[in-house]
């Protein structure tokens, strides 16, 4: 018997199936927001090279014009 049904035998044998599902969501929640959150840094360094790439290409206009 691996962990996992160990845990849910735990919860089920002492009648705590709502407590389960509070940990499952628990579980779930988590996974998102740190899914959300390496999405979110993705997206910020993607921006962040956008932006830079930007003011590259700026300053070698301006050169240019001088």
């Amino acid at each position: 018997m691996n962990a996992i049904e160990q845990i849910i035998t735990a919860f089920v044998g002492r009648a705590d199936v709502g407590h389960l599902g509070l940990l499952l969501w628990a579980f779930a929640a988590s996974f998102f927001a740190a899914l959300s959150l390496r999405e979110l840094t993705a997206a910020n360094r993607r921006f962040d090279d956008f932006v830079r790439e930007l003011n590259r290409f700026n300053a070698r206009q301006e050169g240019e014009q001088s």
